[in-house]
């Protein structure tokens, strides 16, 4: 169930006679929860190293056997619950999508197949051999690196529920719980362990708690400035949400740079990586802080009988002579819909799960986590790759801006395409001048270069379309009577997300594919992802600049 707000004009222009100053302060705080999603998700940037060094890399000598059979066994048995977790939220979508009758068959096959798979995977001998032991290094790196996402699955899941039934304000503060716990734990997973695990397994733990943190702020933190800003200028302030994302992960790439600068490569394997981790308590403290001065939104309010609380908050925020206008247009504007997902037709579902996707599987994340492993791979020191990912995050951010600007100008499918061609020759460039070095560590100085520029070509094109102006077409192309069907979209975001994360090092890493292309093969894959993508936007998403929702509604019925 959710609920649309339909306001009319003569509530932005009343909001306008109230407290800008105070709206402004409302939402920065909500930010921080944008922040600390970048934040938290890009940490791993600088610490992926240290991490595989200090539990993972030391499986393959032949003195460690005893290790590598409980680190694999032990990961084989969480990704197992892992898979039942994430298959399961797949089956209860399906349930949603299908209805309860063909939706729980559908959902029981589904899982079905997969305890058969996991049942081998289990039983599947521990290899001995050098070879096979490097394989499985990769394959649990993955799974190490990769583990914050599993959380932001569940949390992106559970954060609709949370926010009708707690409220928003609530459901930020368990965002910024879990976020100060992850951080407070991965610092510290030995001494923390209350788990039961080898150390890395509950180090991995608190990363799926933090990743519950970002599963609820993606979703909470819009919500809750969309709920409290006056219409006319709800998307430039929502979008402030994007832009603190991004700004977080710059955050976190210069606070690694200097952690790094602190030690030898040495310190860094053992200690530098943790703390890494534990600066994120810091800002994930303050939004805690900041969170007990910030009001619940009017809407909510409104919707659980609590008038009166809401005419508080609309005082503050629209001035006591236009509060009581505001709560009687609020109460006339909101009403419930619950029509099945499947109203409009399969194709805006496909549409929206197919934005999600290629958003991931254009390898974004492989630039946000392993960007320092990419330029490592390039012969740059950790120092100089660490600098250089802070380059990155800097044009990340400056072309987020851009297309703040321009999305309105120029339209969405227009900037989605361009950033697809942009980021599919960036892709296919970078993994041809791998391909042509004879091993990543001798790449001449000026491939290095060229590796460098084409990242960052590769950014700017992904952070002026398919970062910011997905989340833009996601949040038009669902008529308002469906709206909560976007969440089958954004768990699949998710889930894609989680796959891209997990595979690059076993492609990137591979010892086979090491050999024949040279580092260069994975980029290759994510080239071929975005000439797919901008085919895709071209023949199935429609135009939504300028249209209004009714409008949507109606091109969707169209193509039922």
């Amino acid at each position: 169930m959710s609920f649309i707000d339909t306001s009319s004009k003569s509530t932005s222009s009343s909001y306008q006679k109230g407290n800008p100053l105070y709206i402004v302060m409302l939402t920065l705080v909500a930010t921080l929860g944008g922040l600390l999603f970048g934040y938290d998700t890009a940490v791993v940037n600088g610490a992926e190293k240290s991490l595989v060094e200090f539990y993972i890399a030391k499986i393959t000598a032949p003195a460690n056997f005893e290790y590598a059979v409980k680190i694999i066994t032990q990961y084989k048995i969480m990704m197992a619950v892992v898979l039942f977790l994430v298959f399961g939220i797949i089956s209860g979508q399906i349930v949603k999508l299908l209805g309860k009758k063909k939706g729980l068959i559908s959902g029981a096959i589904i899982l079905g197949i997969l305890l058969i798979w996991i049942i081998g995977f289990i039983a599947k001998a521990i290899p001995t051999d050098a070879g096979a032991l490097k394989d499985s290094v990769d394959t649990i790196k993955g799974f190490v690196i990769a583990s914050a996402l599993i959380g932001c699955v569940i949390g992106g899941s559970v954060a609709g529920f949370i926010s009708r039934a707690l409220g928003r304000k609530n459901g930020l503060f368990i965002a910024a719980f879990a976020f100060f716990i992850s951080a407070i734990g991965a610092w510290n997973p030995e001494g923390l362990n209350f788990f039961g695990t080898l150390p890395v397994y509950s180090f991995v733990i608190y990363r799926i708690i933090g990743g519950i943190g970002v599963g609820l702020a993606s979703m909470i933190s819009p919500m809750y400035i969309a709920e409290i800003a006056p219409a006319d200028i709800r998307g430039k302030l929502v979008s402030f949400n994007q832009f603190a994302i991004i700004f977080g992960m710059l955050v976190i790439y210069f606070v690694n740079y200097f952690i790094a600068k602190q030690g030898n490569e040495q310190w860094l394997i053992t200690d530098g990586w943790r703390l890494m981790f534990l600066s994120g308590a810091i800002p994930a403290g303050i939004f805690i802080v900041l969170l007990f001065f910030v009001p619940e939104t009017p809407r909510f309010l409104v919707l659980n009988g609590q008038e009166d609380k809401a005419l508080k908050v609309l005082n503050k925020i629209a001035g006591n002579k236009q509060a009581a206008i505001i709560l009687e247009e609020i109460k006339a504007t909101l009403h419930e819909a619950n029509a099945p997902w499947l109203s409009y037709g399969f194709l805006v579902i496909f549409v929206g799960i197919m934005l999600s996707v290629f958003q991931q599987f254009v390898g974004i994340n492989v630039v946000l986590y392993y960007a320092g492993n990419i330029f490592r791979n390039t012969g740059a020191s950790t120092d100089s790759s660490l600098l250089q990912t802070i380059i990155v995050g800097a044009v990340n951010l400056a072309f987020t801006v851009v297309a703040i600007l321009t999305v309105d100008k120029f339209g969405r499918k227009l900037l989605m395409i361009i950033g697809s061609i942009g980021m599919a020759i960036s892709m296919f460039a970078l993994g041809l001048t791998f391909f042509t070095g004879q091993t990543g560590e001798n790449l001449t100085p000026l491939q290095g270069y060229a590796a460098l520029a084409f990242m960052l070509i590769y950014t700017a094109a992904f952070a002026m379309s398919w970062g910011p102006v997905c989340w833009v077409l996601l949040s038009e192309i669902f008529p308002n009577s469906i709206r909560a069907a976007m969440s089958i979209a954004v768990a699949a975001q998710w889930i894609a997300n989680w796959i891209v994360s997990l595979t690059f090092p076993m492609m990137n890493d591979n010892v086979w594919l090491t050999s024949q292309f040279n580092h260069g093969f994975s980029y290759w894959i994510y080239g071929v992802m975005g000439i797919l993508s901008a085919v895709f936007v071209w023949k199935m998403v429609p135009e939504t600049k300028g249209k209004t929702l009714e409008s949507m509604e109606g091109l969707w019925l169209k193509k039922k």
